[in-house]
């Protein structure tokens, strides 16, 4: 390929099928732990047929989903006063399973301390000082577009749904194949997975009635961008409310992904989702993952073949 080419296409920050793997870490002493985030790429990408996946800068989500272990260590850390299921009869309470009995609520305000006990501003605006609470609207000058939810300048979040659409379903940037495509299901090729207990194998998930969810590590193949679990394990919470609009605090949220529990592949592909009221949190197989934008307006991470340039832009 010519360096031309090349040099265009890490101007428009297209991705290889190698990601950027970026670790951060939270908590301190005893209650320290880390994080590993995948880069997503390939800004301004179209939608997909059903209308989502469409981002138009670049973001990083979380590589697997949150951990029990990473909710204790918060909740020690901070005082968030956050519960989680008592998964015993699924041999699932260890710190290495998938956080399970988490409210969206409760998914925000943890997310709320990964951003202030790193400096950065809360992403979601609550009531109450701890627990569960009831969040409400930013003001106009504190959120950009049509998002009331997240604050413009929140460095972590949960995902939206084209955000964590996009990891899930799009097919990194390939320079052999020369454009960006989608997949049916969350894995390298697209391919319906294999239903497994756990493992790491290319082209498995955990669903199809497993015996419990599987280690957050430990939840099958990746997704083309590198991403774990996003079919199967856990279903996800989502940003996004189930109408699209985020301006209604106490509205349903959507979730995505399917989990350990559900029988048969639909509701792993890219054409189902769920909607659960946010203050919920019974569910034996929800569970939710972080995203951010690296120092959001100011950085653009382009990634070929695995190596990342960071260029700053001019003010």
């Amino acid at each position: 390929m010519n360096k031309l080419l090349i040099l265009s296409l890490l101007a428009l920050g297209y991705q290889s099928a190698s990601a950027q793997l970026v670790t951060e870490s939270f908590g301190s002493g005893a209650n320290a732990f880390t994080m590993d985030f995948v880069t997503i790429g390939n800004p301004g990408n179209a939608p997909d047929t059903t209308g989502l996946g469409s981002v138009n800068y670049v973001y990083n989500i979380g590589k697997y989903e949150i951990s029990r272990g990473m909710i204790e260590k918060a909740n020690l850390d901070g005082d968030l006063g956050l519960t989680l299921m008592d998964m015993t009869n699924l041999a699932s309470n260890g710190v290495n399973k998938p956080a399970i009995g988490i409210s969206w609520n409760e998914a925000a305000r943890f997310v709320n301390y990964l951003n202030t006990s790193n400096g950065y501003h809360a992403a979601y605006n609550f009531t109450t000082s701890r627990g569960d609470g009831d969040i409400t609207l930013w003001g106009s000058a504190e959120y950009s577009g049509s998002n009331q939810y997240r604050h413009k300048d929140a460095y972590y979040f949960l995902p939206s749904v084209d955000e964590w659409y996009k990891a899930a379903y799009g097919s990194a940037f390939k320079l052999v194949l020369g454009g960006f495509s989608w997949n049916s299901y969350p894995t390298g090729n697209g391919d319906v997975p294999l239903a497994v207990s756990g493992g790491t194998s290319d082209g498995t998930a955990v669903y199809d009635g497993q015996a419990g969810p599987a280690d957050i590590t430990n939840a099958g193949g990746l997704s083309a961008y590198g991403t774990m679990g996003q079919g199967g394990n856990v279903w996800e919470w989502i940003e996004t409310a189930s109408d699209a609009v985020n301006n209604t605090p106490d509205e349903a949220r959507l979730q995505l992904g399917g989990s350990w529990a559900y029988l048969g592949t639909e509701q792993l592909s890219n054409l189902n989702k769920t909607q659960v009221e946010p203050w919920v949190d019974w569910g034996i197989s929800d569970g939710f993952r972080v995203a951010s934008v690296p120092e959001p307006s100011s950085l653009s991470l382009l990634v070929l073949g695995g190596v990342a340039v960071a260029l700053r832009r001019r003010r």
